[in-house]
């Protein structure tokens, strides 16, 4: 069998391994594209797949060293922004 990617791990992953990767439910990925608080994400041709690199950044953004350590980023839940 003829591997054209040299064995590489995939860049890009469709939204229940992208899911998975975050150890979110598939659902609640949806419904962070839905309300525009997750990571970005890409539609080709009518399918949407999330690079690892975006994954890991987004997953970033909430990261801390203690528990009083404010951090420099939010990661928001999946809901709409409050008024």
């Amino acid at each position: 069998m003829d591997d054209k990617t040299g064995g590489l791990p995939p860049r890009f992953l469709r939204t229940p391994e992208a899911a998975r990767f975050l150890g979110l439910s598939g659902r609640t990925l949806e419904m962070h594209r839905v309300y525009g608080t997750g990571p970005r994400y890409r539609k080709i041709g009518g399918r949407v797949v999330y690079a690892v690199e975006d994954l890991k950044s987004w997953a970033d953004q909430g990261l801390r060293t203690s528990t009083s350590d404010p951090g420099t980023g939010t990661v928001r839940p999946a809901r709409p922004a409050s008024r």
